[in-house]
This record gives C-alpha cells, structure tokens and sequence, in this order.
C-alpha cells in the first residue's frame, strides 16, 4: 500500500523520514534516524495512505548486518485521522538482518479502515544510540467497494459503542430516568436481559437472594464460558492399564504414529522404534470399553500395507474415516541429527557402513547420544527405489474397511514431498486437502542435511502441489526444519509452524501460513521471552478450534546449564490462546504434583501421578470430550552413573528404555457451580455489610458464620483473608443510613420517590422518575449504598461474557480534558 510521509519528530542530519520509503539494506545512509534518544524524547512518524484502505501487516527491513541503531520496541497506531489514532501493535525488532512483518489488529473485534499509520520508536538496540528505522512496506486492501463497506460497518459500530458508553455512564452517575429514556429511544442494547435483572435486583432493590438465584441462568445460558476459560487451567492426567482380549497393549516405542477417530472414540496406532528394530505392528484403543486391539502384528505383510517404519505421520479423515499415512526412516537408514524415534543425535560417524551395528551409546559431540540400532545402507541400497516415498491410506468404515491401499510409490515423482521423517502431515476434512510440511530428506546421502518444504495433496483429484508462501518483503519465510508441530487453524484457513531443529539448532518461533493467500508472517520470533515453551524439538501439539486454543506437550530442549539435550517433563504443557494476533502464552502445572523424585518413578516400581519426562511420545485430542492421549516415547538423556545397592549403573542406559506407558488427560477449570460460588461469596459479603448498618449485630454475625462461610474457599489463602476481615464491619462504629438519604437527596437534587417492582422490569422511562431503591420498605437510597452496590454488580459482571455485558472501558477514560 503506497503512502506518503505526512510528518515525523525531528530526525537526525540527514537521516530524512523519506528514507523509509525504500528498501536499500546495504546503503548506510538510507534510514530515518532520531534526533534525540529514546525513550527520553518523544518520537514519531506519521504516514498518510494515498487511499483509505484496510490495514493488515506492516514489515520492517532492515540493515544488511546488526546495527545499534535498529529499533528496537515501538508501537503502531492507526485510524482515519491523525488525531484520533488507535494503537494496534506494540512489539520488538530482532538485531540481525531479517525483515519482520507483524500483524495488524486493533483490540475491537470490528475491522476499521485506516488513512494514517503513527509509528513511535520506544527503544534502540544499543545504549545511548539514537533510533533508526531502515525501511516500512505497508499491507492491506484497498479495493473500493470492500473499503466501503468496512467503512460503512465501522462507522455503525462507532455508534452503537459510543451510545453504550453514554448508557453506562448514565447509570453509573444514578441518572436512571435519563438512562431509561435513552434506552427506549435508542433501541440499544447495553447488555443481557439476564444482566439488567442482575443489577435491578442488587443495585437498585438490594434483593440479593433474587440476585444469588440468578446465577444458576448464567451458568446455564453459557454466560460464565469466557471466564471459566480465562482462567489458568490444571492438568488431570491418569494413567490406562488398558490390554486386549489376551491380556496384550502396544510394546515400548518411540517415534510411532497415533490419530484418532474423536466421532466413534477410536484411537490407531501405528509402528516405531522400540530401541532395536522398527515395527509394524497396528493397534486400535477404544475409548469407551477401555480395551486395545491388535489389528495387525506386521502390516508390511499384508497387500499394499507399509513395512516397519518410525518417524512417519498419520491422520485421519472424519468425513471419509480414512487414515493416511507418509514419511519414514527405516532400519538400515541412519539418522545424523535425530534417533530412530524422533530424539536427537544418531549413527556415529565410525559406525560400519555395511553391518548391523549394536547400539553402542557412543556420545556425539554436540551433547546428544547414538541411538541408531542400524549401519548405513549398503552402497546397492541407495538405489532410487529404495528412497522413494510411499503413500498409503487406510480405511476404517464401508466395505473395504480393514484394507491398506497404496495411493503412490513415490510421492516426490508425482510433484509431492520426497521421502522424509520427522514432518508434518495434517488434513483440512471440509476442503479434502492434506498438507506436508517440513522433515528431513531421506537419499542415501547422509553427508549433507536436506529439509522438505510446504505440499498440498487433494484427496478429490490425488493431486500433489508444492506450496510457496509470499510476504511483502522478499526473502521472508518459514526456515527449514524437522522435528517440529503443525496444526490446521479451520476459522482462520491457515497453517500454524513452530519449533522444531535446524541444523543443530532447536527453534523457538512460531509462524502462521495463510492458506486462502499464500502468504506467511511471524507470530513469534522467540516463544520463550513470550512466555511459551523453550526452543524444543520432538514436541507434540494440538488445537481447539472453539476455544481458540494450542496444547503443546515438551518434548526435547537444551539444559540450560550444560546446554545438553535433556527431556522435558512429561507433563510439561504450555496453552496458547490465539483469539488475538498472535495469541497468550499460559503454562498448565499438573494437578497435585509430586516431588521430581517420586514424579520419576518408573512404571513398574510404582504408580504415578502424571508422566515422566520423555520426547518422540505421541499425542491425540478428542474434541469432543476434552480429553488427550499420550502414548510411549524416548524417557530421554541423562550423563553420569548412580550408586544403586549391588554396584554402580549406568544412569544413561536406564533413561533411554522406551516407554510403554498410556495416558488419558484433561484440563481442569472452574465449573459453572464454582463461578457460581464466587460470585455469592461478593453478594453475601454486602448483605452481610448492609445487616452490620440495618440489622442486630447477632443476627449478622450468625449470618457471617453460617451463610457467608458456606460459600467460601476456606484453602484460597485470599478468600479466607477476605472473609476474616469482614468481621470489622461489624464492630466498627455505623453510620445511620437515614443521614445518608439525606445528604443524598440535598446532593442530587433529586425528590425521593416509591415505586412498584414493575417499573423496573420494564423497558421504558416516566415522566420525572429518578432513581430510588426497591428495597421492601420503599426507602431511596443513599449515595453510599448505591456505590457499594455497583461496585459489586461490576465486580460481578468480570464473570460474565465480554458481549452479554457493558463496556469494560469508562466513557471518561476514553475523552480527552479538553474534549
């Protein structure tokens, strides 16, 4: 989008604003520098679009190399006057030399037009240097018609929100009838009708057992669902001891295969690497009857079915109930980077080219472990057969349930991905297209490390095609890598990648492909000084589409004192919510954790409260239920020996067993009876303070005990103190409340009236009405009752759903002094 440089704060010599107008990263001159250091001056560039269009990315170049002077924080903020502009981004710039494009949202959930683009320097890269911005490309749509109805759409909504905000200053300021007025004239919704009863009842008539029962239609309206999410979940997890008829269940594994058929509560899994040899052996879990059966022991045996194989993918089509299959590293294909199951660091560099080596946990340089059971392939091995990348399907329902077809010998012929491991496979079932992301490329040349890029395969017409994802500034794409996480985003139509190796490098980004556009942008540069999980690889994620949602389980990181490769907890869990660009990092903890040394506990020395560390384990998500699955994988990488009675073992060895064991896990929130609960509590405690003003102390005091303590978490070290503190309004000194109506009635010049119940159930106003209370004596009520009670209502509304309730903002926050 073109734009012109509408003004700026003084800049440096001749480091002109105009500067930032082209892409010159090797011309040292060709920069808008500051004048003055930041943050102590205030600096600024303002942009003017040549046409009003609808922003959506902003990339910044850069210097060919790091430069002190790079801009480091700043802030974007946009609108249609450059007045009256709204901030839509904060965020930093990395050192180096690499553009960054960064989204553009602002925090309403309504797409605005934009005429003008403020960017404000906060901070430089290096100390006591002035600010340089190197080059600004800007992205959106300018298309007439589509403006035009953002427009038009904007405007209305700028409406409705400031009417909203007049609404709640109104009552807020106890000009009722003027409230009501506006109310029935406007036809504007403040809120829920549910929560207008809510502050009827509490606000202006006190009756809070009305209020209390309220609650229970909150919770059933799903009005508490925002909340109950927002809050920091626990993870439950129990451990399966689920067998088959004869008393069987998979075998100890790493780096196998799992999906799941969420709809009839199936679970396939399939092959891996148990430490010796790769296996074919094809299991389903049945959810409901808690019981697995052997569907194969060797698939490879049967028509068209894959041979043993690790570190290849499945997933599973729910509107066809079809389970594809792709990728492998077999026996006789050593890994450089990864073991056999997905860990780190395989065949040693002296290990015999032509025999099967034993596995001689032999260290490797850069801190990992061999773990190759397997020489390289032998020379006549190599041949183009022998490399090629399969591609299967598997059938679950219709009449050929129960058969494996080979839908291409090698994929990479046919303009798909070569053969690879360690990838990425996920399918979009509404559109019948899978995509492949990423892995290492298996040829027979294990000299040199080669990455798969980004294919679509579409299941209609069994059409491979590879996929180039563009940006506004060259050279800006997802790096390589293996090892990493993919998820389909449905509502958004895009591709989340993130983590993962490169070289010898685990990666902390995450990246976001845009399907329906081709186009690809950065969500996060470093997912660790955002508050998300450390650089890991072999990690296991999921996604929750309705509750907007990322799960991701550790996998393998570096330790951060011997910078070893070490294996992340098994319950080790990190939640992202993506219902804003990029999205919030939240760690879950386990529910009732134990000591790391009891938490460590193999599995046949004793039960276990939650898994123990491991990497190349394997992950499902039931949508339904709420529920994962997690199966087997590599317990890690451990140095050194351990003093056991007998003599001296080898602590090393120990860690490496695969794991057999089988996890089912859910996340703990409030429920609607706990949301419930709290916000009793806050009515009770201003009962109980109106009983301290009206009431004998001893019947307050028995309602304190009796009535407010049912309803406190007496463990919530806060609610207890709260509720212990309560105890003070019942021995200071009271004010009489009729002082307080009259000082109330004198400052607001209002005449206290009664009126009947009715008048505030309905919806329109009367003549000269003001505000009264609907107490059951029919006495107004007094400026220091009414604050209290809206304090309490407001408090109550953080219960409640965003869009079922008021502006969270003040309409005196949002003007200016001068108006």
């Amino acid at each position: 989008m073109p734009y012109f440089i509408a003004g700026s704060s003084e800049h440096s010599g001749r480091y002109g604003p105009e500067n930032i107008k082209f892409d010159k990263p090797n011309d040292q001159s060709s920069r808008w520098s500051g004048a003055y250091l930041a943050p102590s001056a205030k600096q600024w560039l303002l942009l003017e679009l040549r046409s009003v269009g609808v922003l959506k990315s902003i990339t910044f170049g850069k210097f060919h190399k790091p430069h002190p002077c790079n801009m480091k924080e700043f802030k974007v903020h946009t609108g249609m006057a450059k007045d009256h502009l709204t901030e839509v981004l904060h965020a930093s710039l990395k050192n180096d030399s690499v553009p960054e494009t960064f989204h553009l949202s602002s925090r309403s959930e309504t797409v605005s037009p934009a005429m003008f683009v403020k960017i404000v320097p906060i901070s430089a890269h290096g100390h006591n240097f002035n600010t340089s911005i190197w080059y600004v490309s800007l992205r959106g749509i300018t298309d007439e018609m589509y403006v035009g109805q953002v427009n038009e759409k904007y405007e209305q909504a700028r409406e409705v929100n400031a009417m909203r905000h007049i609404l709640k200053h109104l009552r807020q300021r106890r000009h009722i009838s003027v409230y009501r007025q506006l109310l029935s004239n406007t036809g504007i919704k403040l809120e829920h009708p549910l929560v207008t009863q809510l502050y009827n009842s509490v606000v202006l008539r006190g009756d809070f057992i009305l209020a209390s029962s309220l609650l229970s239609s909150f919770a059933s309206l799903g009005l508490f669902t925002s909340y109950i999410h927002s809050c920091r979940p626990t993870a439950s997890w129990k451990r399966l001891a689920a067998l088959d008829a004869n008393g069987d269940a998979p075998s100890r594994r790493g780096g196998h295969a799992m999906c799941m058929d969420a709809e009839r509560q199936l679970i396939y899994l399939f092959g891996g690497w148990d430490g010796q040899r790769s296996l074919d052996d094809f299991w389903m879990y049945d959810v409901q009857v808690e019981r697995w059966t052997v569907l194969s022991h060797n698939v490879g045996e049967e028509k068209n079915g894959p041979g043993p194989r690790a570190c290849h993918k499945m997933c599973f089509d729910p509107k066809t109930g079809c389970i594809y299959l792709l990728g492998r590293l077999s026996d006789g294909e050593p890994s450089e980077e990864g073991e056999r199951d997905g860990a780190v660091n395989g065949a040693p560099p002296d290990m015999d080219a032509t025999r099967e080596a034993p596995n001689t946990d032999v260290p490797v340089a850069n801190g990992g472990t061999s773990d190759a059971a397997a020489a390289r392939p032998a020379a006549n091995a190599s041949s183009k057969g022998y490399h090629s990348s399969e591609f299967y399907r598997y059938r679950t329902r219709g009449l050929d349930r129960g058969k494996w077809e080979l839908l291409a010998t090698d994929t990479g012929a046919a303009g798909g991905p070569p053969l690879v491991y360690d990838h990425q496979l996920v399918i979009d079932p509404e559109e019948q297209v899978l995509y492949v992301h990423g892995g290492r490329v298996v040829d027979g040349d294990w000299s040199s490390v080669k990455y798969s890029g980004l294919y679509s395969y579409d299941i209609r017409t069994s059409k491979w095609k590879a996929l180039q994802m563009s940006s506004s500034i060259a050279d800006l794409t997802v790096p390589p890598r293996f090892g990493h996480s993919m998820l389909l985003v449905p509502d958004r139509k895009s591709l989340f990648i993130f983590a993962g190796q490169q070289d010898e490098q685990y990666l902390s980004d995450m990246w976001e492909c845009d399907l329906a556009t081709n186009t690809v942008s950065e969500l996060f540069s470093n997912l660790t000084a955002s508050g998300g999980p450390d650089a890991c690889f072999a990690q296991r994620a999921a996604i929750d589409p309705n509750l907007k949602e990322v799960y991701v389980f550790g996998g393998l990181t570096k330790d951060k004192t011997s910078r070893q490769s070490v294996a992340c907890a098994g319950s080790s869990l990190w939640l992202l919510r993506y219902d804003k660009t990029p999205g919030q990092w939240t760690r879950v903890l386990p529910q009732s954790p134990r000591s790391s040394a009891v938490a460590s506990v193999s599995s046949n020395q004793g039960v276990e409260d939650y898994p123990r560390a491991r990497c190349a384990h394997q992950v499902v998500y039931d949508l339904h239920t709420k529920t994962f699955y997690m199966h087997g994988g590599n317990a890690g990488f451990a140095y050194g020996t351990t003093q056991r009675e007998g003599g001296t073992v080898d602590a090393r060895r120990e860690s490496e067993s695969r794991l057999d064991d089988f996890w089912s896990m859910t996340l703990k929130r409030p429920e609607p009876e706990e949301v419930i609960r709290r916000a009793t509590f806050k009515l009770r405690q201003q009962q109980f303070r109106e009983m301290c003003e009206e009431q004998p102390p001893v019947k307050a005091l028995s309602f304190l005990q009796n009535d407010v303590s049912a309803v406190v978490d007496h463990d919530n070290q806060t609610e207890a103190m709260t509720f212990r503190s309560l105890l003070s309004y019942l021995l200071a000194p009271q004010t009489p409340v009729e002082d307080n109506k009259q000082q109330t009635a004198l400052e607001q010049h209002d005449t206290p009236m009664t009126m009947d119940h009715d008048y505030l159930e309905s919806s329109g106003s009367r003549d000269d009405m003001q505000e009264v209370s609907m107490a059951e004596d029919n006495s107004t009520l007094s400026d220091k009752r009414f604050k209290q009670r809206t304090e309490i209502f407001e408090s109550l509304l953080t219960f409640i759903n965003s869009e079922a309730k008021q502006p969270s903002e003040e309409l005196l926050d949002i003007l200016s002094a001068d108006g």
